[in-house]
C-alpha cells in the first residue's frame, strides 16, 4: 500500500469500496486513458462499469436505491478515479452535486421521481449556473424564467455545462420575478429533464455541441440555449422559487470538495510517475532519484500531496457532520488545486524532454491540472470566501 494520502478512521465498508475502485482504476481506466483522452472520446464502457459498481448511487440514500455513503466516501472515490483520469471523475461530479441538491432540498415527489433512477445511472445529472457574459457574479444571471398560467417559460443562454450533452437532467439556476430587493433572492433552481445528445434536444432547448478544450477531454462541456422553453412549476427544486441560489451554493460546497479531491488524485498520480521515473532514469552513473536536487523535489511533492489530502478530508468530514464548511472547503480547494499544478509541473520537469511527449502520461496531466485552478471558483474567489469567513469569526471588538 502507498504511503501517501491514507485516511485514518475509515470503516470496513469504506475501505472495501476504495479498494474496489482502485482496482477498477488500475485495470480499466489508466490503461485506456491516454487513447481516449487524445481522441476526445467519451468513456462509455468505463461509465457502464461505474454503473455496475453502483457508483452513481454512492451518496443517494438507501431508501431510494443508493448506497447511502458519506461525502467523505464520495471524495475519496473521486480522488481514486481522478488518479486514473480526471475526465471520468467529471462524469460523476455534476451527477453527485445534483443528487445532493435533490436529496437535501427536493420535495418528496421530486426525490421519488429522480433519485431511484439517479442511483442506477439511468438519470445522470449536470448543473448550470454560469453564462457567456457571467463570471463569478452569479447574482447577475440574465437567463430568465417567466411565470405563466401553466408553469414557466425560460429564455437565455448558459455556459460551461459539464456533461451537458451526455446528461439527461440539468439543475438550472435562472432569474425569476420574486420582488426581492436582494438579487440572489430572485434566483430559482429548476430540474430540467431532457434527452441526451446535441442540437435541439427538446422544443426550446438546444445543446449546440462540445466546447473544444486544451484538456479535460472525453467528458463533454457545452452551452445550453433556452428559447421559449416551457417547464412546469413542479420542476422548481423544492417548489420554492427564490431559494435557488442557496440550494446551488450548498451544491457548490460539495463541488469544491470534489475539485479538491480531483486535484489530490492528479497530484498523487503525478508523484507516482515522477518517483518511478526518477528511480529508472540514470545520469552520471546513478539514478536521478539519488541526486539531491531530485530527491528534495520528490520530498516537497510528497509533502504537498499529503497536505492537500488532509485538508480535503477535513472539509468533507465537516460537511458530513452538518457543520458549516464554506471556509474549509474553500481552503481545501485552494491549496489542493494550487499544489496539484505545482506537483504536476515538478513531475513534468523530472521527466525532462520525455514529459513533452504525448507517449508519456505526464503530458496529459499537465493539460488537466490547470482546469482545477478555475473549476468551482478560481483561487481568487476561494480567497474571498476564506477571508470573509475569517473576518466573520475574528470580528474586531475595537
Amino acid at each position: 500500500m502507498a504511503r501517501l494520502a491514507q485516511t485514518a478512521g475509515l470503516t470496513d465498508v469504506q475501505s472495501e469500496i476504495l479498494a474496489t475502485v482502485r482496482q477498477f482504476v488500475d485495470k480499466e481506466v489508466i490503461p485506456r486513458a491516454q487513447e481516449l483522452e487524445h481522441s476526445d472520446t467519451y468513456p462509455a464502457d468505463i461509465v457502464e462499469g461505474m454503473k455496475e459498481m453502483g457508483l452513481f448511487g454512492l451518496t443517494i440514500p438507501e431508501e431510494y436505491g443508493g448506497l447511502g455513503e458519506s461525502l467523505l466516501t464520495y471524495a475519496l472515490v473521486v480522488e481514486e478515479i481522478a488518479r486514473g483520469w480526471m475526465s471520468v471523475s467529471g462524469v460523476i461530479n455534476t451527477h453527485f452535486i445534483v443528487a445532493h441538491m435533490i436529496s437535501r432540498h427536493g420535495t418528496p415527489e421530486q426525490k421519488q421521481h429522480f433519485l431511484p433512477r439517479m442511483a442506477t445511472g439511468e438519470v445522470r445529472g449536470s448543473f448550470s449556473m454560469s453564462e457567456p457574459d457571467l463570471g463569478s457574479d452569479v447574482a447577475a444571471i440574465k437567463t430568465r424564467a417567466r411565470k405563466t398560467d401553466d408553469g414557466y417559460v425560460i429564455d437565455g443562454s448558459k455556459m460551461w455545462l459539464t456533461n451537458g450533452g451526455s446528461s439527461n437532467l440539468i439543475a438550472l439556476l435562472v432569474k425569476t420575478d420574486e420582488g426581492a430587493e436582494k438579487a440572489h433572492q430572485n434566483l430559482t433552481t429548476f430540474l430540467i429533464e431532457k434527452p441526451e445528445g446535441f442540437g435541439e434536444v427538446a422544443p426550446g432547448l438546444t445543446i449546440p455541441g462540445k466546447i473544444d478544450k486544451m484538456g479535460y477531454k472525453g467528458v463533454d462541456t457545452t452551452e445550453a440555449v433556452f428559447d421559449g422553453y416551457k417547464v412546469g412549476a413542479d420542476k422548481v427544486l423544492g417548489e420554492a422559487p427564490g431559494k435557488g441560489f442557496a440550494y446551488m451554493m450548498d451544491g457548490v460546497e460539495v463541488g469544491r470538495v470534489n475539485v479538491a479531491a480531483r486535484a489530490c488524485g492528479i497530484a498523487i498520480r503525478a508523484f507516482e510517475l515522477a518517483v518511478e521515473y526518477a528511480q529508472q532514469r540514470k545520469t552520471f552513473g546513478k539514478a536521478i532519484a539519488e541526486h539531491q536536487a531530485i530527491a528534495f523535489k520528490l520530498a516537497e511533492m510528497a509533502t504537498k500531496v499529503e497536505a492537500a489530502h488532509l485538508m480535503m478530508v477535513n472539509a468533507a468530514r465537516l460537511k458530513d457532520s452538518g457543520e458549516r464548511n464554506d471556509v474549509e472547503a474553500g481552503m481545501a480547494k485552494l491549496i489542493a488545486s494550487e499544489y496539484c499544478a505545482e506537483v504536476t509541473q515538478d513531475s513534468f520537469r523530472i521527466h525532462g524532454g520525455y514529459g513533452y511527449s504525448k507517449e508519456y502520461e505526464i503530458e496529459r496531466l499537465m493539460r488537466e491540472a490547470p482546469f482545477l485552478l478555475i473549476g468551482e471558483g478560481t483561487s481568487e474567489i476561494q480567497k474571498t470566501i476564506i477571508s470573509r469567513g475569517l473576518l466573520r469569526e475574528y470580528k474586531s471588538r475595537s
